[in-house]
């Protein structure tokens, strides 16, 4: 496990301080909880942000449709 150094404002600290002793929680997993989070949350969000993209990229659009075509013929053949 690595080992990081940081600075944060006193208010931060002071939340982070109040929220561990509420949890009766270490800081340090405080922290490690907070951060893989908030990173989850950005991956995430460039997930959404990539569809909405996906979403007007007309290239995309045609070959979604193709797919869906060959998917739809497809449970047609099984529920013959």
């Amino acid at each position: 496990m690595a080992t990081i150094t940081t600075s944060l404002p006193d208010e931060l600290v002071q939340k982070l301080s109040d929220y561990a002793k509420k949890l009766d929680m270490p800081k340090n997993k405080l922290i490690e909880k907070a951060l893989s989070l908030y990173l989850d949350h950005l991956k995430r969000a460039a997930y959404a942000k990539s569809y909405k993209s996906a979403g007007q990229d007309e290239d995309m659009l045609t070959l979604a449709e193709e797919g869906m075509e060959a998917y739809f013929k497809q449970l047609e053949d099984e529920t013959r």
